[in-house]
């Protein structure tokens, strides 16, 4: 169910409110260029600024508009272990698929507090989850050893893993095998933790680039790496232009290029520099997608 290319929608904002439109014509452009799932609510969709009534109201649109052609994998991680299981248990109601949490941030717990953590939101609801692990975000990493008592829980099903730790995700692969989903957290890495055993991506450049994420996920699933290799590195320069500056700030100046949606973001997000601007620009041109 969770395999390929998955894309961490952006959430579109028009003089500081949800842009419903862009979001509902994103999400159908996006299904129609046959990306394999959507996931909302998560960092590229700044949900860190969403308030809790946008961020349902985001998660009812993508159910809405996918009608079940794909899986929508909504964010729903909090910091707060009852805040979380509120989250996952509304997106949960509106028809979700399955929930990606990231892990607590701030608070710094233990890995026992955060295997508790996750625990306890997989016994409150119903609803598979795939935990999400970005230690440049959260402030911790999550162990691979706490990893495999994730995988004794019956509907913890997987990782959207982003520590950068090439040992870290053979280390997950080790010891939990085909019982555990790994999809990789950074565009640049997918192809190196395919190769490792995961099973795709919850991508960023797939906003503007679904089709070429899904031949080159298809393409490494099926074991082609050749074909994989050669789709990754003609991405791999626009990848690294979208991470210039803090995500989502760059992804969301390229869509606005391409007539997607709005460049706005919430702050404490910036417009995009002019400087980097510039070059993202200038990559998108040399790649033909202006």
């Amino acid at each position: 169910m969770f395999t390929g290319a998955l894309s961490a929608i952006v959430t579109p904002f028009r003089d500081g409110t949800i842009d419903e439109k862009a979001l509902r014509d994103l999400i159908e452009w996006q299904i129609s260029e046959g990306i394999e799932g959507i996931v909302p609510c998560g960092s590229t969709g700044e949900s860190a600024t969403l308030s809790h009534a946008e961020h349902e109201q985001v998660i009812k649109i993508a159910v809405e508009q996918t009608r079940k052609r794909v899986p929508v994998v909504a964010g729903t991680g909090s910091n707060s272990t009852a805040e979380a299981i509120r989250l996952t248990a509304a997106a949960r109601e509106m028809g979700a698929d399955a929930a990606l949490l990231i892990s607590p941030y701030y608070n710094k717990p233990t890995q026992e507090g955060i295997y508790k953590h996750y625990k306890m939101i997989a016994q409150s609801v119903d609803l598979p989850i795939i935990i999400y692990n970005i230690p440049g975000r959260t402030g911790s990493n999550i162990a691979p050893e706490t990893m495999a008592r994730m995988c004794e829980v019956r509907n913890i099903v997987g990782v959207k893993e982003a520590s950068g730790s090439m040992d870290q995700v053979s280390d997950i692969h080790r010891l939990c095998g085909d019982r555990w989903t790994i999809l990789s957290g950074d565009d640049s890495a997918t192809l190196p933790l395919m190769a490792l055993g995961a099973s795709g991506v919850i991508s960023v450049i797939t906003n503007i680039m679904p089709r070429e994420m899904v031949e080159m996920t298809s393409a490494a699933l099926k074991q082609d790496y050749a074909r994989a290799r050669e789709i990754h590195y003609r991405m791999l320069p626009l990848m690294r232009a979208l991470f210039i500056e803090t995500n989502p700030i760059p992804i969301k100046h390229a869509m606005s290029l391409l007539g997607k949606c709005s460049p706005e973001v919430r702050m404490p997000l910036t417009p995009m520099s002019s400087v980097a601007a510039d070059k993202l620009k200038g990559v998108m041109k040399e790649m033909g997608l202006l």
